[in-house]
């Protein structure tokens, strides 16, 4: 038997979870203007996954290159998803309580 499409799904499923978490969190804390930079980075990463000698770290890293790229372009759905009261807006330093 041959394992390595279910290892693969079982860490492309965890990648994607985190990678939910990871846009709402960077949304509240940075905003949605940092998706360009996001989408490079994950580019880069998506890039650098073709060096790896070994399948197994090759396939990690495009996956998670993929996650990160495919979360650039829902930073700003997740804007859209906060200015509709879908998520908590993070308040402004004024509007905080001290």
């Amino acid at each position: 038997m041959n394992f390595s499409g279910l290892i693969i799904a079982i860490f492309t499923f965890f990648a994607i979870g985190l990678g939910f978490v990871w846009v709402i969190r960077l949304e509240y804390h940075v905003g949605a203007h940092v998706a360009k930079w996001v989408g490079v980075v994950g580019g880069l990463i998506v890039i650098l996954s073709v060096f790896p000698n070994s399948f197994w770290i090759s396939a990690f890293v495009g996956i998670v290159g993929g996650t990160v790229l495919w979360g650039a372009t829902e930073l700003p759905d997740q804007e859209k998803r906060v200015a509709a009261g879908q998520f908590p807006k993070k308040p402004k330093k004024s509007e905080r309580v001290q």
